[in-house]
């Protein structure tokens, strides 16, 4: 969790990103200042009129808006990987792009909720994790007891069971996780999502298909072009935040032009 910006109001040359006073977080204060930097070059090529008013919200007006669109697309390089890049990424992901695999699995969830002491939450969910990795299977098994006692899923009445689970049936972040390798048993790592920390355990899995690159080939081109379109990006914010004069918040600079 980032801790809170509070010393002066920060700027990007000169033009206020918060009110006074007001306490933002790291991550929430570099994406105003991102935008910022974005909006105030469009109006320097001339693609935002100058009138345009900024905000201390973190909102942009909708001309701005199109603006920073119409900036972007004109300034940011982002040529078609070819097809032998996305054959090597096709390979090295494989996983990603398998349809039907399943996985049998159990979860003791702690649930990130407003108020909780995250690092108190943490370390008794690795303690958790820990006591089920220590004991599994067999007599010994220790993994429903674990869910019935501790976990903040429903599915703690049945020992943290949530069924066979495909990738369409997790959240992304949890899916990402469960499906990332072969592993069987409790997972050596706390799984972070959206709702908190789990402790899992992958009883079985169950293979699906794998297709071939050519009829994946157009989501592999996408998946590499978002790439290469965040690598310009981040490389192009370098550039006008070492133009820039920042106050109060942090950026990566550069003072010279980058190769795209």
């Amino acid at each position: 969790m980032n801790p809170l910006v509070q010393h002066t109001v920060a700027q990007v040359n000169s033009v206020a990103l918060h009110s006074p006073g007001e306490a933002l977080d790291g991550d929430t204060l570099r994406q105003r200042a991102c935008t910022e930097l974005l909006r105030q070059e469009a109006i320097d090529v001339g693609l935002l009129a100058a009138d345009d008013a900024p905000s201390t919200d973190g909102a942009t007006s909708e001309a701005a808006s199109a603006a920073i669109e119409a900036l972007l697309k004109r300034e940011l390089v982002v040529p078609d990987p070819s097809d032998e890049a996305c054959r090597r990424y096709f390979e090295a992901h494989a996983s990603t792009y398998r349809s039907g695999d399943r996985a049998r699995v159990r979860h003791v969830l702690f649930a990130v909720t407003p108020g909780v002491d995250v690092r108190r939450l943490r370390e008794r969910a690795e303690a958790a994790l820990l006591e089920a990795r220590c004991h599994r299977g067999g007599e010994d098994e220790r993994f429903p007891a674990l869910a019935t006692q501790l976990s903040n899923c429903p599915s703690g009445a049945q020992g943290g069971d949530l069924g066979w689970l495909g990738r369409e049936d997790c959240a992304p972040e949890f899916g990402r996780e469960i499906f990332a390798g072969p592993e069987v048993g409790v997972l050596a790592r706390l799984v972070h999502s959206r709702f908190g920390l789990h402790v899992v355990e992958v009883c079985a899995r169950e293979a699906g298909h794998a297709p071939a690159f050519e009829a994946v080939r157009g989501a592999v081109a996408l998946a590499l072009g978002q790439q290469t379109f965040v690598s310009a990006l981040r490389q192009y914010l370098q550039l006008l935040a070492g133009q820039a004069c920042m106050e109060g918040v942090d950026l990566d600079r550069a003072e010279t032009p980058l190769v795209q």
